[in-house]
């Protein structure tokens, strides 16, 4: 196996503006004071993004897959993302394992 030096840089490259993306967020984050409303909008996003992922699940597959994205959506309200997400992989073994 060898290693192509150009595919390397590109990889620590990528992996350098991450970083520095997430560190300037955290640095903005701190220095910024959000009002009630703001927060709760920037709040909303998260499961927003979650429904956006899973949404093409529900309709491109079978009734277990339907099933675990309402599990998903319902428990995104009310749970945290991994939390929410976690029930929605488990709805859908539990249902696969069941013959459905």
């Amino acid at each position: 196996m060898t290693i192509d030096m150009n595919t390397l840089l590109a990889i620590l490259a990528m992996a350098v503006a991450t970083i520095a993306t997430r560190q300037a967020g955290l640095l903005v984050g701190r220095l910024l004071q959000l009002s009630p409303q703001a927060e709760e909008i920037l709040g909303a996003i998260p499961p927003s993004v979650l429904m956006a992922v899973v949404t093409p699940t529900a309709f491109a597959t079978g009734w277990a897959e339907t099933a675990g994205c309402a599990v998903v959506a319902f428990a995104a309200t009310r749970l945290p993302l991994l939390p929410a997400a976690a029930a929605g992989v488990v709805t859908v073994a539990t249902l696969r394992a069941a013959g459905l």
